[in-house]
């Protein structure tokens, strides 16, 4: 049976976790940084873990994670 494929942009955007949860990098931190908290951008820096629904949803484009 050959390989199956994984879907490259889901690839660069999420990786799975040891214990199974999927982490990704939160939004808005790219541009337009005057307005915003330092708070806000400290929260920004953290990554973020997906919900269970979306987790397997994501889990399904990385057929081997």
């Amino acid at each position: 049976m050959p390989k199956m494929k994984t879907r490259s942009a889901v690839a660069k955007r999420f990786r799975v976790t040891g214990s199974g949860k999927v982490r990704y990098k939160k939004q808005g931190l790219r541009h337009i940084l005057t307005k915003k908290s330092s708070k806000r951008k400290g929260n920004l820096r953290a990554t973020g873990i997906l919900s269970d629904v979306e987790a397997k949803r994501v889990k399904g484009m990385l057929p081997y994670a």
